[in-house]
């Protein structure tokens, strides 16, 4: 697989814990994924079990359809941009958001070595409070 195919797999599957096997399939052991300051889960885990516990588990716990939604991927050596739109409803207020986001995907040999999101915080914070 090309690294442009590995990161499409990661949104495109059938279900999201398709798309959730995919990944778990093609990250690098010290995978190290950061969720952009100002986000809710903002900060930076190492290895794929971080990952899950800190952004994944409550993401699927605390809203109600949360999705990434791919526009279009950007691809270049051992880079892969996908970007789009996000959009849920966090559980607690029943608030819908959606946000623009880029993802900024690094590999080495095939697998995904990091992470990074950038994203519009604001409307997915307004949807908490």
């Amino acid at each position: 697989m090309t690294n442009l195919e590995i990161i499409r797999s990661t949104y495109e599957g059938k279900t999201s814990e398709e798309n959730g096997k995919n990944l778990a399939n093609h990250v690098a052991d010290n995978i190290s994924w950061t969720e952009a300051r100002g986000f809710p889960y903002a900060g930076t885990y190492v290895g794929l079990a971080s990952i899950v516990k800190n952004v994944f588990s409550r993401l699927g716990s605390e809203w109600i359809n949360y999705k990434f939604t791919p526009e279009d991927y950007v691809a270049n050596e051992d880079r892969v941009v996908a970007y789009g739109t996000y959009s849920g409803t966090y559980k607690t207020t029943g608030k819908y958001f959606e946000a623009r986001v880029a993802h900024l995907w690094k590999l080495k040999d095939g697998k995904i070595i990091s992470f990074e999101q950038f994203v519009d915080s604001q409307p997915v914070n307004d949807s908490i409070n």
